[in-house]
C-alpha cells in the first residue's frame, strides 16, 4: 500500500482534488489512472479508500470510496520534549525514527545549554509526515512549537513523567521505571545536558530522573532510545 496524506479530508468528505505536486506524483511517476485506487488518511486515525475520476497531472480528482478508522498500533501516549540538535539533520533524523517506531507528541524545548535556539516546523512536519506514511501510520505524531524549558516545565502533567539527564545521581533506568498502557513524558536535554536549575526545577514538578544505560548517548540517540524502551515495554 502507497499511502497519501492530507489533513482536510474529513468522514463526509465524498471527492478530492491532490495539490499540483501530487497529482504529478500520481499521474506521472506511478502511472495511475481512471479506476486506479488511491489510498489517503487524515492523520487521524482514518483511511480513506478513493478512486482517481480524472487523471490529471495537475489536478487529479479523485472520489471517496470506503472510509475506515483504524484502531492505533500501540496501548500507550508517548510525548517527548526533547532539545533540537545543533546540526538539523540529526534531529530529522530522531523525528523520521521516533515516527517509524511510535510516538505521539513531540515538543522542541530550548534549554540553557542548547545550542539551536530557532527551529522550523513546516519542515519537521514534513519529516513527521513522509515517515509516517511510509511507515503506514495512520495517526500522526502532534508537534507543538518550540517553547524555552521554564515555559515546558511549568505546563499541566499527568502520567508517567521522566527526565533522562547524566548528572551523577540516583536514577532509575528508564525500562525498569517503565509501566504500560500508560501516558508518558520524557525529557531529553541537550548535548551539554540540562542545567543543574532546570534539573531541579523538574524534580519540583514531579520528573523522576532516569538513566538510559551506562553510555553517554547524544541527543537524538538519547530520544530514540528512549522511545524505543517505551515501545519495548508496551510489546
Amino acid at each position: 500500500m502507497q499511502l497519501f496524506y492530507n489533513s482536510e479530508i474529513t468522514a463526509n468528505t465524498q471527492q478530492f482534488t491532490f495539490d499540483k505536486i501530487e497529482s504529478k506524483h500520481i499521474v506521472r511517476v506511478l502511472r495511475k489512472k481512471e479506476s486506479d485506487k488511491i489510498f489517503i488518511t487524515n492523520g487521524f486515525g482514518y483511511l480513506f479508500t478513493s478512486e482517481i475520476i480524472n487523471a490529471n497531472a495537475k489536478k487529479c480528482l479523485v472520489k471517496i470510496i470506503n472510509v475506515e478508522h483504524k484502531k492505533k498500533l500501540w496501548n500507550y501516549y508517548l510525548h517527548i520534549a526533547i532539545a533540537p540538535t545543533k546540526l538539523n539533520d540529526r534531529f530529522e533524523w530522531f523525528l523520521e525514527k521516533a515516527t517509524e517506531i511510535g510516538i505521539d507528541e513531540i515538543t522542541p524545548i530550548i534549554c540553557e545549554h542548547s545550542e539551536r535556539k530557532v527551529v522550523k516546523p513546516e519542515r519537521m512536519k514534513k519529516i513527521i509526515h513522509s515517515a509516517a506514511k511510509q511507515s503506514l501510520k495512520f495517526h500522526f505524531p502532534k508537534l507543538n512549537n518550540s517553547v524555552t524549558f521554564n515555559q515546558f516545565i511549568k505546563s499541566d502533567f499527568d502520567g508517567q513523567l521522566f527526565i533522562a539527564h547524566c548528572e551523577e545521581t540516583d536514577k532509575k533506568l528508564l525500562k525498569s521505571a517503565l509501566k504500560p498502557s500508560t501516558k508518558i513524558t520524557i525529557l531529553i536535554g541537550p548535548e551539554g545536558d540540562f542545567s543543574t536549575k532546570e534539573i531541579q526545577q523538574s524534580l519540583e514538578h514531579k520528573f523522576i530522573p532516569v538513566s538510559l544505560g551506562q553510555s553517554r548517548l547524544r541527543t537524538e540517540t538519547a530520544g530514540i532510545v528512549a522511545v524505543h524502551s517505551v515501545a519495548f515495554i508496551n510489546e
